[in-house]
């Protein structure tokens, strides 16, 4: 078997990657474009507080994530029952449970790009929009986001290629299961497990680094292209 010929548990965990790291950035991309607006624009008691909260995950290790979640999502958890009697809504041990803990670990870096981005926007231009009378939501909409747009992307690339590599928060949440919560990191690590493993653990090494960096060649590519329309040009 050569390094691109993979086998269907490699393909389904290449699958399941991509789905979860895209479910991710469609997940917290609004969250944290609010959040990263609310802490570049608005001034408010207790900002540093929240602006750390928002970062812990960076800096504890990725299973405290995992294990904190399941304390709080799986079925004997206080959000995690609630959802399983009223909605039956399960999310430990399922790959929208991996998708959860993906977007936890990217959130921070998702906030961060975005909010780099709109403090270096000029706050005259927003408030040159609201003596026209425009208003805070339509100032957002129509001059800040446009104006941090490579920020946005870099934030959404951030947020998918760090759940390509998550590993600690998923496996400790949602396990190690075949075909429905094995990505890419989970099986690559159960192939280094396992007598013969090592090819296939080879093949899905050098897949996750040509999808990380055709990820971030397609955001440069698009990025460029943004600034040359923000700065007027063709």
């Amino acid at each position: 078997m050569t390094v691109l010929d993979l086998s269907p548990d490699e393909w389904s965990a290449l699958a399941l990657s991509l789905q979860v790291g895209a479910w991710s950035v469609v997940v917290g991309m609004p969250l944290a474009v609010a959040t990263a607006w609310l802490l570049a624009r608005i001034p408010f008691p207790g900002k540093a507080l929240v602006d750390g909260l928002i970062h812990i995950p960076l800096v504890v290790p990725p299973v405290v994530v995992g294990y904190l979640l399941l304390l709080l999502l799986g079925r004997r958890g206080p959000i995690g029952a609630w959802l399983d009697a009223h909605f039956g809504i399960s999310l430990a041990f399922t790959w929208q449970g991996a998708v959860i803990a993906s977007t936890v670990m990217a959130f921070p870096l998702m906030v961060r790009a975005i909010r780099l981005s709109i403090e270096a926007i000029d706050p005259g231009l927003e408030a040159a929009a609201r003596t026209l009378g425009a208003g805070r939501l339509r100032v957002l909409a129509t001059v800040t986001l446009p104006l941090a747009a490579p920020g946005l992307l870099a934030g959404a690339v951030l947020g998918f290629a760090r759940s390509l590599g998550e590993f600690g928060a998923t496996i400790t949440f949602v396990s190690n299961i075949p075909g429905e919560t094995r990505t890419m990191p989970l099986a690559l690590y159960t192939f280094t497990q396992v007598p013969g493993g090592e090819p296939a653990a080879l093949r899905l090494m050098i897949l996750s680094l040509v999808v990380a960096f055709a990820a971030l060649a397609l955001s440069e590519m698009m990025a460029r292209r943004l600034r040359r329309r923000l700065d007027g040009g063709s």
